[in-house]
């Protein structure tokens, strides 16, 4: 992957990071570990999504639901 392609990557996953601590403040859960805790996601797994480390597809779709959005409602903000 050359600089360009890793700077999109970046941007991408920051992008990713920003919406899932987004929606989870704006469904109430003002502390990430009671919502990982509550949803069975690990504390600090959830907590490196919300940082912005690279997350595979399945662990996106699991945050997702544990939010209760659908995936077109995820990503209709903060993704052009």
């Amino acid at each position: 992957m050359d600089k360009k392609e890793e700077q999109v990557k970046n941007i991408d996953i920051d992008r990713l990071a920003k919406r899932i601590k987004q929606l989870r403040l704006e469904k109430g859960h003002v502390n990430y570990e009671t919502f990982a805790i509550e949803n069975g996601i690990s504390r600090s797994q959830y907590w490196r999504y919300e940082k912005g480390e690279d997350l595979r597809f399945s662990s996106l779709m699991r945050v997702i639901r544990a939010l209760k959005v659908s995936p077109e409602e995820f990503f209709s903000e903060g993704f052009d």
